[in-house]
C-alpha cells in the first residue's frame, strides 16, 4: 500500500490510467488546499424553486503570491458530465464579466425582458444553452473584471499575457479541486476580443503538458466567436463588409480603395484624401447599431472616426454604455443588459454567489478602466501551431456583425493556406438555411450565423447550439 501526503493509497484499487492524476492531486493538494474554493447553488435570487441543473460559483487564487482571485461560475453538463467535453469559457472586452456569456449567449439562463419596477430581475431557463452538451467554466478574466480582485493595487496590473499566464494557473488548480473532469476532453472557448488571448493559451496548456506540469489537460481544441485576430485583417474589413452590405456607394468605395490603398485605418500619416473618405465612410454608417447592422441603435454610444479604425480596445467599450433601465427601453436589446447590474448588486444575489464582503465595489458588466497592456497584435501563427498539434477548431461569426465583420475573418483563415475538405455550403437548422460553413485540412470549421451579430449566439441562439452541438459531437454541420 502507497502513501502520499500521509494518506494510504491502495495501488490495485488506482487504475494505470488514473494512478498519474490522483498522485498529483495528492501531492498538490497541501498547497492549493486555500486556492480553489466553490459552492453549489441550489437556489438562486430571480429563479422560482430550485435549480433543475449544477451551478457552481468559487475563485481560485492566481498569481506569484496567489494575490489574485478570479471568480468563475460553473455550469455542469446536463447530459452526460462525465464524458462530455469541459469548456473555459472567455468573455471578449478586454474587462467583460463573464456573466455576459452565462446569461446572454450559451448558458442555462436567462433574463425574463420585461418591465421592472425597481424589483429583482427574473430568470427564465435558456432551452438552447450550450451546457446541454458540455460542461463550462465561465471565468471573470481578467483580474478587475466581475468580481474577480486583487489583494493589492499593483496585482491588478496586467495585459494580454499576464492575463493568459493567470488562465493556465487557473485551469490547473480548478482541475486539481474538481479530479473527477481531469480525463474529460478540454476545449477553451471564446468570442471578440478573446481571439487574441484564447489561442496563445490553448498553446501554454499544450507546452504546460510537454513539460509534465500536473494534472496534465486533455486539451482537444478550441472555438472562437467573432474573434479579433489581426488587425491587417480586422480593422480592413468593415469598410469591405459596409460596402457589401450596400451601406456606401460604389464611389466612395472606388475612392476609399484608391487613396487609402486597402488600408482602412486612422493615422496620423494616413494621406488626406483618405482621411476625407474615411471621414466620410463614418459619416454613413456612424447611425447603425454596429454590433448588429439590422438592430435600431439605443442605448450605445456612437462609435467616432478613431475609434472604429484605430485602437482595438475602443472598437468594443463603447458597446456597453450604461444607463437606468425605463420602460421606453424595454422594446431595445439594451434593457436586457442593464437588468444584469440591478441583479448583481443585489445584497441578496451577492451572498447567494458567495461574493467576498468588501472584495469590490459596484459590480460592472464591462469595465474599462482596466490597467491593462494590449501586448499581442495577431495571433495567426498561433492557430498555425496549434493546427500543426492536431487541434480541432470551431471559428464562427453573425453575418451582420460590424465590428468584427466575417469577411476580415475569412481573409486571415484563408491566409493560412490549407485546403479545403468541404467546401463553402449553406448549414440548416428546421429545414432551413442558418448560415454557410467551409472545413478545412488542419481540423478548422469556419461558420456563418445568418442574421447573427457580435456576437452571434445572443442574436442566433437556437443555429448557436445546433452548429456547437453538431461539431463537438465530430458530426458535419
Amino acid at each position: 500500500m502507497a502513501v502520499s501526503n500521509g494518506v494510504a493509497m491502495p495501488g490495485a484499487l488506482v487504475s494505470p490510467r488514473l494512478r498519474p492524476f490522483v498522485v498529483a492531486f495528492l501531492l498538490l493538494q497541501e498547497c492549493v488546499q486555500l486556492s480553489c474554493c466553490g459552492s453549489r447553488l441550489a437556489f438562486l435570487p430571480g429563479f422560482e424553486g430550485p435549480l433543475p441543473f449544477h451551478l457552481e460559483t468559487g475563485y481560485v487564487a492566481v498569481g506569484e503570491s496567489e494575490e489574485i482571485q478570479l471568480f468563475y461560475y460553473f455550469a455542469e453538463s446536463e447530459r452526460n458530465s462525465k464524458e462530455d467535453a469541459l469548456f473555459l469559457w472567455l468573455t471578449g472586452g478586454p474587462g467583460c464579466s463573464a456573466l455576459s456569456g452565462l446569461i446572454y449567449e450559451i448558458g442555462p439562463l436567462n433574463f425574463n425582458i420585461k418591465a421592472y419596477d425597481r424589483s429583482l430581475p427574473e430568470f427564465v431557463l435558456n432551452p438552447y444553452s450550450w451546457t446541454k452538451a458540455s460542461s463550462i467554466i465561465f471565468v471573470d478574466s481578467p483580474v478587475g473584471t466581475g468580481f474577480s480582485y486583487a489583494e493589492n493595487p499593483l496585482a491588478y496590473e496586467t495585459g494580454d499575457f499576464r492575463q493568459v499566464q493567470h488562465l493556465h494557473q487557473f485551469l490547473r488548480r480548478w482541475l486539481i479541486s474538481h479530479p473527477e473532469f481531469i480525463s474529460n476532453p478540454v476545449y477553451i472557448g471564446g468570442d471578440s476580443y478573446s481571439g487574441l488571448t484564447l489561442p496563445i493559451l490553448v498553446q501554454e496548456i499544450m507546452d504546460g503538458n510537454d513539460e509534465g506540469k500536473s494534472p496534465a489537460i486533455n486539451i482537444q481544441g478550441y472555438v472562437l466567436g467573432n474573434p479579433l485576430t489581426d488587425p491587417a485583417f480586422d480593422q480592413n474589413a468593415p469598410v469591405l463588409f459596409a460596402h457589401g452590405m450596400g451601406l456606401i456607394s460604389d464611389e466612395l468605395y472606388e475612392s476609399l480603395k484608391r487613396t487609402c490603398k486597402g488600408h482602412y485605418q486612422f493615422s496620423e500619416s494616413s494621406d488626406a484624401d483618405c482621411m476625407n473618405d474615411l471621414m466620410a465612410f463614418h459619416q454613413c454608417t456612424s447611425g447603425l447599431q454596429t454590433a448588429q447592422i439590422l438592430e435600431p441603435l439605443c442605448g450605445y454610444a456612437s462609435m467616432k472616426p478613431g475609434e472604429m479604425f484605430g485602437d482595438r480596445r475602443s472598437l468594443l467599450e463603447n458597446f456597453f454604455l450604461v444607463r437606468e433601465p425605463t420602460d421606453l427601453d424595454l422594446g431595445c436589446r439594451t434593457y436586457g443588459y442593464r437588468l444584469s447590474y440591478s441583479w448583481t448588486n443585489d445584497d441578496n444575489v451577492r451572498e447567494a454567489l458567495h461574493i467576498r464582503k468588501g472584495s469590490i465595489g459596484d459590480w460592472q458588466r464591462c469595465n474599462n478602466e482596466l490597467n491593462y497592456t494590449n501586448d499581442i497584435s495577431s495571433t495567426l501563427q498561433y492557430h498555425a501551431k496549434l493546427s500543426a498539434r492536431g487541434c480541432r477548431s470551431l471559428i464562427y461569426s453573425g453575418d451582420h456583425d460590424m465590428i468584427v465583420p466575417f469577411m476580415g475573418t475569412q481573409a486571415w483563415i484563408r491566409s493560412l493556406n490549407y485546403s479545403i475538405i468541404d467546401d463553402w455550403r449553406s448549414w440548416m437548422v428546421r429545414g432551413q438555411v442558418a448560415g454557410y460553413t467551409r472545413t478545412y485540412s488542419n481540423g478548422m470549421t469556419f461558420a456563418t450565423v445568418k442574421g447573427g451579430g457580435h456576437t452571434a449566439p445572443e442574436y442566433k441562439p437556437e443555429e448557436c447550439f445546433a452548429m456547437f452541438e453538431r461539431w463537438i459531437s465530430r458530426e458535419p454541420l
